[in-house]
């Protein structure tokens, strides 16, 4: 049981909900998976995926498989998710600046700084923030080397940005930083007390499968690169998007183009190393999910395992992320917590941004009225109850994505719009924003594209440059 000190008692009992009673106070595990698209087994994005404790975490609890981040793009979206706040309501849309250097931020608790105020004790190694998360845990393991090692020479791709790059490096797990942040974690969870003073909140950030995409020779060989299955890709695809939309996910990326990828023969072995990258990551979950089983925790402890925004591999012949179509924003999102039944799965449509308020009731904390998301304990109640609430991304001011339960609908800034129906168009290949059969749905998505849009605040990342290179297609 949740066994905490009388202050903690006090003021659960003060905020109690039907969840957590006042000595019933939960600790909290949130993993996060950098550029983690859908390919997992438990959601089905490719056929040759590798994640057995992704797919067992998800057995245990309840995964949105249709959740959505609120930004592309790293640094915007953990943004959102750990203040609560949209993009759009920050003026934080790309990789600049820090979420302490936004106005319309200051003085808000991310969460972690929440629940330390709440009496948790808060630690954390890796990934959680885009940077700079010592600031916000009161112990921080480290980065344990970030996205390293990488060799002296790049192995795949010979020019362009650094982290760009693909292949087997280096020879041993022992050597990646994911390995040594499970290690880190399976190390604290084997030595909190069970009988703590405070429960803890405890985030494990793991960097793969993020560039570089490497991965010791053992996870490549899970996937022979003759037998890769390549993205299906409909070379037709952008015939019926605006010129403002593809120059938007196109022009000054520090992706590699699609067609040098291709023509380079490249596009079979950045594949298998992305497949190779996320059986790792997987791998080192494994680590951290058998700690826990292991631990005294595992009976009091919610798990949280998301992925801050998609990533394309060819798909719409565009490679990487900060796109808002659903290779761009879909995510893995699972939460785990044994009050609610084990093996659910909810369509309905869930954000990041919805982690934050969810936390809080789950853990019997204050309800925050300012927070943007929504609560998503009625869906552990019910995978299936009724939901109202879309998914909105974004991808600068002006470029707004919502996602329901079966449609897309995207409006950009230059006024072209895109809608697709997922139900017999799951790959986003046919706009149908001219199809009069479709309109009322069209207006029903439309009305939740935000009339209030920050402004972009100041920058120089590739988002930055790739929203002005754009502008050109806006008319005054």
């Amino acid at each position: 049981m949740y066994k905490h000190t009388f202050a903690l008692l006090c003021l659960a009992t003060l905020f109690c909900t039907p969840y957590v009673s006042a000595v019933d106070r939960p600790n909290v595990l949130l993993i996060s998976i950098d550029d983690l698209n859908d390919w997992t087994g438990c959601l089905g994005g490719h056929p040759q995926a590798k994640t057995p404790n992704i797919d067992r975490l998800a057995d245990r609890g309840t995964l949105f498989s249709n959740a959505h981040c609120q930004s592309p793009v790293c640094n915007p979206s953990r943004a959102s998710m750990q203040t609560g706040r949209y993009p759009h309501t920050s003026g934080i849309y790309f990789l600049s600046p820090d979420l302490k250097e936004a106005p319309k931020l200051e003085g808000l608790d991310t969460i972690p700084e929440r629940f330390a105020k709440h009496g948790y004790q808060t630690l954390a190694a890796g990934k959680i923030f885009h940077r700079g998360d010592q600031r916000f845990f009161q112990e921080y393991g480290g980065s344990m080397g970030g996205f390293g090692p990488r060799p002296k020479t790049k192995i795949s791709q010979p020019h362009g940005h650094p982290l760009w790059d693909w292949g087997a490096f280096p020879e041993s797990d022992e050597l990646m930083p994911d390995y040594k942040i499970a290690q880190w974690a399976a190390e604290k969870l084997s030595t909190i007390p069970q009988e703590s003073e405070e429960p803890f909140f405890m985030g494990v950030g793991f960097y793969r499968p993020h560039v570089p995409m490497f991965a010791p020779k053992k996870w490549f060989d899970l996937f022979p690169r003759d037998a890769i299955t390549l993205p299906e890709v409909n070379t037709n695809d952008r015939n019926d998007l605006s010129d403002y939309a593809i120059s938007l996910t196109n022009e000054k990326h520090v992706s590699p183009e699609h067609s040098w990828i291709v023509s380079a023969g490249q596009w079979e072995h950045a594949v298998q190393s992305y497949l190779a990258s996320i059986a790792f990551a997987d791998y080192c979950l494994g680590i951290v999910l058998d700690a826990l089983e292991n631990s005294p925790h595992k009976d009091n402890t919610i798990v949280i395992l998301f992925a801050d925004h998609g990533f394309h591999l060819g798909e719409k012949q565009r490679w990487a992320k900060r796109t808002i179509w659903e290779n761009g924003t879909r995510v893995p999102l699972i939460i785990v917590d044994h009050r609610f039944s084990a093996g659910q799965i909810s369509q309905k449509p869930a954000e990041l941004l919805d982690v934050y308020p969810t936390l809080l009731e789950l853990a019997g904390l204050p309800k925050d009225t300012t927070l943007e998301g929504d609560s998503l304990v009625p869906l552990l109640k019910d995978p299936q109850a009724h939901w109202d609430h879309p998914a909105i991304s974004s991808f600068g001011k002006g470029n707004i994505a919502v996602r329901s339960e079966h449609f897309r609908f995207i409006q950009y800034l230059d006024g072209s719009e895109e809608f697709y129906d997922h139900r017999n168009d799951p790959h986003e290949w046919k706009n149908i924003i001219n199809k009069r059969q479709y309109a009322k749905l069209i207006e029903q998505h439309r009305v939740h594209i935000p009339t209030q849009q920050e402004d972009i605040l100041p920058g120089n990342s590739t988002g930055h440059q790739a929203y002005e290179a754009a502008s050109r297609f806006v008319q005054d």
